[in-house]
């Protein structure tokens, strides 16, 4: 067996080396971009750029076009899959659900990555499962069937499988796809904790850049078959579509106004205008503050108090 160097002088890295990944058509060109234990990244670009498919590379599922991967010290091509799987532990978006399953037997399944199947699970790695499942808020579900539970919850569960897995590398596809607000924070802090205190490498993809700003190190952004890698604050500050809210245009018609004021006004303004307007806007400017909207329309001056207030102002203006 190839065995991955792994110790305090050799930490854990996943490296991509002038890469073209694909099918037989290239959808990521040239690619360079390298991780380190202790590192979380967030891969995003659209729908379609190629995420999962940088995925399924790395976890060499399908071959790269051209250049190399490389975990540790080895060529991804030179692993086997039984290898890979012990070194990556892995949530797909789409898992099927083992028939009639508990959430305890699911979580208790990355274990046996390391053992043979017919084998019981020490009292160690029991109390491991069982922390797991508490740390991940899944208690009170854990005799529970998964086909009975809720796709936030059984998302959870298959995170859990892939946090007792113990591999160096946990890499996870749209992980907080199906989760509220509270699940996802839970999920995200957790990732962050194990890459700090256990010395993982974590690698998830998104389309929610804003995870990106509070739990991540690095972004691994795939625009125009181009993988644009870095620390975050870089990538994002070089890439302003990332934060403008025109990222969300829906409206091909609408001509946005000039907006000084703090992100989320920026955003919220954004998206008022262009759901209720086709008009031309781009000689309005708009800026917040001490509370307060300020309009200049060709040297003329407004003020508004609510976004209200700023519909009814508009439709006067065009």
């Amino acid at each position: 067996m190839n065995k991955i160097t792994t110790n305090a002088f050799h930490p854990m890295q996943l490296k991509i080396s002038q890469a073209d990944i694909g099918y037989k058509e290239i959808l990521i060109s040239g690619a360079d971009a390298q991780l380190q234990s202790g590192e979380v990244c967030l891969l995003i670009g659209n729908n379609g750029v190629g995420k999962t498919t940088l995925i399924r590379s790395v976890l060499h599922q399908i071959a790269i076009l051209r250049g190399t991967i490389t975990l540790g010290d080895k060529n991804i091509q030179e692993l086997s899959v039984k290898e890979i799987a012990e070194y990556i532990a892995v949530v797909l978006s789409k898992s099927a659900i083992p028939q009639n399953y508990t959430v305890n037997d699911l979580v208790s399944l990355g274990k046996y990555i390391h053992y043979p199947f017919y084998f019981e699970l020490s009292k160690e790695d029991q109390k491991e499962v069982r922390e797991t499942i508490e740390n991940l808020g899944l208690q009170q579900y854990d005799a529970t069937p998964l086909k009975n539970l809720s796709d936030g919850n059984l998302q959870k569960a298959f995170i859990g499988r892939a946090l007792t897995q113990n591999s160096p590398v946990i890499i996870l596809d749209e992980p907080t796809t199906h989760l509220d607000e509270k699940n996802k924070i839970i999920i995200l802090k957790t990732l962050r904790k194990l890459a700090r205190e256990h010395h993982k490498l974590i690698l998830f993809s998104s389309h929610d850049w804003r995870l990106a700003k509070e739990f991540a190190d690095k972004i691994w952004y795939i625009k125009d078959r181009t993988l644009h890698a870095g620390m975050v604050e870089d990538v994002l500050i070089r890439h302003h579509e990332l934060t403008d809210p025109s990222l969300f245009n829906v409206n091909e018609y609408f001509k946005a106004p000039h907006i000084i004021a703090p992100p989320l006004y920026k955003e919220m303004l954004y998206s008022l205008l262009q759901k209720n307007s086709t008009a031309d806007l781009s000689h309005l400017s708009f800026e917040f503050m001490d509370n307060r909207w300020h309009i200049d329309a060709k040297g003329n001056g407004y003020q508004c108090g609510s976004f209200e207030e700023i519909l009814v102002l508009v439709k006067t203006l065009h």
